[in-house]
């Protein structure tokens, strides 16, 4: 069965994000000022698994192999619904 699967990747606490620092202070040029603002890519996957457990894992592993570096990424994987 094809299953969609939502990966979300951003940086753990304590990690600089100058992408996030920049949208931060452009918001607050633009008179939008904001606490707290961090970045994080977003992916849509469709997978082949016979079960959304089996999905999840293949997601795991694409995490783990390639879309994050475990030293300064942390992830979320679920079905996308």
């Amino acid at each position: 069965m094809k299953v969609p699967i939502q990966i979300t990747i951003s940086l753990k606490e304590g990690i600089l994000d100058p992408e996030a620092r920049a949208i931060q202070h452009a918001l607050a040029d633009l008179g939008f000022p904001t606490e707290r603002l961090s970045s994080a890519r977003l992916f849509f996957i469709t997978v082949e698994a016979l079960t959304e457990e089996a999905a999840l894992a293949q997601a795991q592993q694409m995490c783990e192999r390639l879309l994050a570096n475990p030293v300064i990424h942390r992830y979320a994987v679920e079905v996308a619904r």
